[in-house]
């Protein structure tokens, strides 16, 4: 990890579709509406696991059953308001959706949307991230539900 990196958590949203396929809930992100996961910083007394079901919660409207363990972690550059870049580490939860809530606290900056785990790795710029999607695709035991 280089140095100066900052660790995020992220929720991985997922619910068996009707035809028995993993299906993965995305969120676009407020600045450049590009598909992401519901990500975010660590939260005063909450672990990592907490904090990205809170994210969750937030951010795509969601409940469930998280995981106690991480299905991986990704890397990505974070941009921030001065247009410094932030080295980020994320640690992924799998989050299995129990509840799509109709109103969450950031339902009017964001959409949300089920993919296909492939269809969902398409959509990402972090080919880290698209790596952990596409082995979920190729083994849904991974999420550990």
């Amino acid at each position: 990890m280089p140095d100066g990196t900052q660790t995020q958590m992220a929720a991985l949203p997922v619910r068996l579709s009707d035809s028995g396929d993993w299906r993965v809930l995305m969120i676009t992100s407020r600045d450049t509406g590009r598909w992401v996961l519901p990500k975010g910083w660590p939260m005063k007394g909450k672990n990592l696991r907490q904090a990205a079901e809170q994210e969750a919660l937030e951010e795509a409207g969601v409940l469930g059953k998280i995981s106690k363990q991480p299905i991986g972690v990704y890397h990505y550059l974070k941009r921030i308001e001065d247009g410094a870049d932030i080295p980020c580490e994320v640690v992924l939860y799998p989050m299995k959706v129990t509840k799509l809530l109709r109103r969450w606290p950031e339902r009017n900056e964001r959409k949300r949307k089920w993919f296909s785990a492939k269809g969902a790795a398409k959509r990402v710029m972090e080919d880290d991230l698209k790596d952990l999607l596409v082995s979920v695709s190729e083994n849904p035991k991974k999420l550990g539900f």
